[in-house]
């Protein structure tokens, strides 16, 4: 998954609520943010759980992506995960 073209991620955070970003080496930056050392949303709603990437061709195309993704509810973000073959259910984390 990684190398030099860019992703976008979904986490499901342990308050049950979704954050996407972006970076080129997703497992690093999921595991900042599970180090407490992301993004100041996801630092008190650790532990958080990978639930989608997807490649870009660039860094550019990610952060479009990713403003797209963001502007979604919550019930079009479910639904992307879904047509993905994702249950986010399937990955609840307990405190």
């Amino acid at each position: 998954m990684e190398n030099n073209k860019y992703y976008v991620y979904m986490l499901l955070c342990s308050d049950r609520t979704f954050y996407t970003g972006t970076s080129n080496n997703v497992k690093k930056r999921v595991a900042t943010h599970n180090a407490g050392k992301g993004a100041k949303y996801t630092k008190i709603r650790r532990p958080v759980k990978l639930m989608y990437t997807e490649a870009l061709a660039d860094k550019s195309q990610a952060l479009k992506r990713e403003y797209a993704i963001k502007k979604l509810s919550r019930h079009q973000k479910e639904n992307l995960l879904k047509s993905n073959g994702i249950n986010w259910r399937d990955y609840l984390i307990s405190k």
